[in-house]
């Protein structure tokens, strides 16, 4: 199976949690976009300030790579007129995918209004624009009970709210890759989370962030009917090999 298609080639560290100075960052961007364009991946997901960059590489390249960012990365608890914020500028330098951070602490707290709110003005701001709008709903911070409700919630605004053509467009997604869990359990996709993400969030698509480490994890995930994943080792996983990556 031919995964490139599938995947989301992504890198979301700061300078600072990489350990690295902001040119010396600025350079491993720059390498996972020309990596993405070579390998002809989905998507490269990037920290909004390097949005208008890959734009430049990849239209300089000729490249159908597509480009994505996060808003209210990785925590989700700013404010909406933050969320929109970040959205319009990110739409503005060129953006082709919007991962939103869900508010899931808010939902949590039994906050659902919030949320469906945060969801209907972000997805409206995306898909009038054009673009891919995916909610990150944090797994490892939800039990399976809350990982039904809340995939359930952002069907059910979309399905409420949006045409059935629009569908397609708008994703639930397993997670931020950042998340701090104890005891080393997983922070990212696993089997039995996307197994209920993909029975609740239909007919919107799924996407499985971390913990897909192989190529054998992404035709999995593929076979049970994700539709992007997103991974910081993409070239590994096409290439055949394992990773110890998080994220």
């Amino acid at each position: 199976m031919d995964v490139n298609h599938y995947l989301d080639s992504t890198y979301l560290k700061t300078a600072s949690q990489a350990g690295l100075t902001e040119e010396e960052n600025t350079i491993v961007v720059k390498k996972a976009i020309e990596e993405a364009i070579q390998e002809k991946f989905k998507l490269i997901m990037i920290r909004p300030n390097f949005v208008t960059m890959a734009k430049e590489m990849i239209v300089k390249a000729n490249s159908a790579l597509l480009v994505g960012t996060v808003i209210d990365f990785p925590e989700g608890k700013s404010s909406l007129e933050i969320k929109i914020k970040e959205a319009n500028e990110a739409i503005e330098n060129g953006a082709d995918d919007l991962d939103f951070v869900c508010n899931y602490e808010a939902f949590k707290n039994g906050n659902t209004e919030l949320v469906k709110q945060e969801v209907l003005i972000g997805t409206q701001i995306g898909l009038a624009n054009n673009k891919t709008v995916k909610w990150i709903i944090e797994v490892a911070a939800l039990n399976e009970k809350e990982i039904i409700q809340l995939s359930s919630l952002i069907k059910n605004v979309v399905v409420s709210n949006f045409n059935e053509e629009d569908y397609a467009s708008v994703f639930v997604k397993s997670s931020t890759g950042f998340y701090k869990t104890e005891n080393d359990l997983p922070n990212g996709a696993t089997i039995p989370a996307v197994i209920i993400m993909l029975e609740n969030a239909s007919p919107l698509s799924v996407k499985a962030a971390g913990g897909v480490r192989s190529y054998e994890d992404a035709v999995e995930m593929i076979r049970l009917g994700v539709k992007r994943i997103g991974t910081s080792a993409a070239k590994v996983i096409s290439d055949g090999g394992n990773t110890t990556n998080q994220y």
